[in-house]
């Protein structure tokens, strides 16, 4: 689909339709008299309520699950079960409640009991947590958690749908009824589901569709609104009608989807599909739930398990190769004798060394010109000791000529001046990917028929070249290890080489490596004491100044002193200087802006911050974004006062992802126009990243959402042809 059709689609307010679906009711509840304002469904017939505006809920579903309404909203769960109702007609309700900024809303929805006891089900919960750990691949995983899912629900088709960096989706896992169609291994485009409708899954981790022939039951006021109810928390919220179209072009009757949630991100989902209509009561949805649950933390283990292996693994290959250059003579014959364990040391189909003029080869590589041409180019980029890509011909179009043995390259620079590289190279792996229909096909130029969804699912083949398999961030890592060890290694023999050539000149040696050393130091020092008098003077000032606002915009901007130095401190302590290990470097940092802030606030900060490396600017960057929103926390939030304040940083994908959360006074989630938020708004900008604010009921959640590297944004090459 085109750029302006996913525009339109993701500006569609699905959050907002003024209905819900009727197999259930619901009513808006004043939070103060717990009186009725608006219903929908037919609350008149099924609950005897003709005259419901203006009534107390108790008159309506009865006193003992009216009582439990406040109970319900200090739970703090989306939907928290509020007991039994039973209707006009003896028809029984499951009743259920949360809060909404204009009350309560209260659903009703047939009750669909379990028959199994409680203790079969935790039992049985058990037996699937053992299945899930018992399966030896992420695809064995997936298809044991839809098998599960589908015994839960009785749907027919049930798939694990997987998000991937384009937010294009996978299929991973299948669970299929005879005569269902299969969806095995298909890709469905990012445009399938919207943004607002993944933030949506996000929030309500289960939505159900009983019919999708329904006809939406409006929302009916007892008094003229201004402004549309929110219903997105709402379990019968009505959907959009494009995705009911959408259904009803795949031939389904009735689906279900329970959201898969792993560290805080939307990972996938599990999509359910029945050929009739079909529902499934609270009971079912709660065990999907924790099902789901079970499999997120699965995946999160298993991702971590083999991380560590792949670590553990390249580690052990390094220290093996780095112990052979170590006994054998010259650096550059032990290299020559070992050229084919370098090769394999980083999974590389071949590698090429070019040191000055000579050039050593191994395995599948681009012909003695192309190589040379390509070290050149790789050579201007000295900046990037270790650079690697997966498709290079989008950044050097030259590399198209030979992608066969080269559309991947991983390039350890070793020197600049005395030209010295090493290049791995992986071949072209074609892909071919079957979408669940044409993913191009432009939409209708009618502005009317602009949100209409795709018709066809038939098999579309799409061919995408230029493309090898991708480099791991292990395998990153360790070619920058291998790369210091090998300096290391270099270093050593031009020492021992020296020795026995330059006795004479020993002395001489070592005073001038000391002499680096100290002049190191000393700019160290000079540039540590110089940000430490800035800082001192203007705290100074600020204790000495009365005129109003100035100290604490000087105590602000010694803070964002601090973020800069902090780096250059872990820069000098470490031996990677073009990255920043971000939980050490955030530990230090919070702890500074603890420490200018006062008594209270060590008690007051949580932080949960993953060891992630991140380049030196861009933690630069995310140190002054982090230092300004804990100050406008201390500001607007507690009024200088201490209280909860938190601070996540977690990996999502190519992305890193930092929320800052405090259940302050709620401020307005329309950012500020200020010196600070400029500064941040241009921080945000420079890393090309998102900033997101959200009301966090109570306080104020700040999401700041920008890739881990900068990207290119070049377009893929592929070849489409349909089938």
């Amino acid at each position: 689909m085109d750029s302006l059709d996913l525009t339109a689609c993701d500006r569609e307010p699905i959050h907002v339709p003024g209905a819900i679906q009727p197999h259930g009711m619901l009513l808006l509840v004043s939070a103060r008299s717990l009186s009725v304002e608006a219903v929908a469904g037919d609350v008149e017939g099924r609950l005897g309520a003709a005259d419901w505006a203006g009534r107390p809920l108790a008159e309506i579903i009865g006193a003992e699950a009216a009582s439990r309404v406040h109970e319900g909203d200090r739970s703090g769960a989306a939907g928290a079960y509020i007991g039994p109702v039973v209707g006009a007609a003896g028809e029984r309700f499951d009743a259920s409640v949360h809060a909404t900024d204009a009350g309560y809303l209260v659903e009703l929805e047939p009750e669909q009991r379990l028959l199994t006891p409680v203790g079969v089900t935790f039992g049985e919960f058990e037996t699937v947590a053992a299945a899930f750990e018992r399966a030896s691949t992420t695809e064995a995983l997936c298809r044991a958690a839809a098998q599960e899912f589908q015994r839960l629900t009785g749907y027919a088709r049930v798939m694990i749908y997987r998000f991937l960096d384009d937010d294009s989706g996978s299929v991973l896992g299948e669970a299929c009824a005879d005569g269902m169609r299969s969806f095995m291994n298909h890709r469905f485009p990012a445009t399938d589901i919207p943004k607002q409708a993944r933030a949506l899954y996000l929030r309500n981790l289960i939505r159900v569709i009983p019919d999708v022939s329904y006809e939406p039951a409006p929302l009916r006021f007892a008094a003229p609104r201004e402004t549309p109810l929110d219903l997105s928390d709402s379990a019968l919220r009505s959907v959009s009608p494009i995705h009911v179209q959408y259904l009803r072009n795949m031939g389904v009757g009735a689906s279900a989807s329970v959201s898969i949630v792993r560290d805080g991100v939307l990972w996938g989902l599990v999509a359910c599909h029945h050929p009739v209509a079909r529902t499934i009561g609270f009971d079912t949805r709660a065990a999907c739930r924790a099902v789901a649950g079970a499999f997120g933390r699965q995946l999160r283990a298993r991702d971590d398990t083999d991380s560590f292996r792949e670590r553990v693994r390249l580690r052990s290959f390094q220290d093996d190769l780095v112990a052979l250059l170590s006994r054998e003579g010259s650096l550059q014959e032990a290299i020559s004798n070992h050229v084919d364990e370098i090769r394999r040391a980083l999974g590389g189909d071949g590698v090429a060394i070019l040191r000055g003029d000579d050039l050593l080869t191994t395995g599948r590589c681009p012909n003695e010109g192309e190589l040379r041409a390509l070290a050149h180019w790789a050579l201007k980029r000295g900046a990037e000791q270790v650079f690697a890509t997966d498709r290079l011909a989008e950044i050097y179009p030259t590399a198209a000529t030979f992608q066969g043995v080269g559309a991947g390259l991983l390039a350890l620079t070793l020197s600049v001046s005395d030209p010295w590289i090493v290049m791995w190279f992986r071949a072209e792996e074609i892909e071919i990917i079957e979408w669940a229909g044409n993913p191009h096909k432009g939409m209708s130029d009618d502005p009317a028929e602009q949100l209409t969804p795709r018709a066809s699912f038939e098999v579309w083949r799409e061919t995408v070249r230029g493309r090898s398999r991708r480099w791991t961030p292990a395998e990153m890592e360790a070619a920058g290890r291998l790369r210091s060890s090998v300096i290391e290694v270099w270093q050593a023999r031009g020492l021992m080489e020296l020795n026995r050539r330059l006795l004479a000149t020993i002395e001489e040696k070592d005073m001038a490596i000391q002499q680096k050393e100290f002049l190191i130091g000393e700019v160290n020092h000079r540039v540590q004491n110089s940000l430490q008098l800035v800082s001192s003077f203007l705290a100074l000032q600020g204790r000495s100044s009365n005129q109003p606002g100035l100290a604490p915009a000087l105590e602000e901007a010694r803070r964002r002193l601090t973020a800069v130095a902090l780096v250059h401190r872990r820069l000098y302590r470490s031996d990677q200087v073009e990255s920043v290990d971000v939980a050490r470097y955030v530990e230090e940092l919070v702890a500074d802006v603890i420490s200018s802030l006062g008594d209270g606030w060590s008690r007051s900060v949580t932080l949960d911050v993953a060891p992630i490396l991140l380049p030196t600017d861009r933690a630069i960057s995310l140190g002054l974004v982090l230092t300004e929103l804990m100050i406008n926390a201390t500001k607007y939030a507690y009024g200088g006062e201490p209280g909860p304040l938190s601070v996540i940083i977690a990996e999502d994908r190519a992305n890193i992802r930092m929320t800052v959360a405090d259940k302050g006074v709620g401020a307005s989630t329309t950012p500020r126009r200020g010196f600070g938020s400029r500064m941040m708004d241009a921080l945000v900008r420079q890393m090309g990243g998102e900033l997101n604010r959200e009301d966090n009921a109570p306080g104020l959640k700040v999401i700041l959402t920008a890739p881990v590297v900068r990207t290119n944004g070049a377009d893929r090459t592929s070849e489409s042809t349909p089938r």
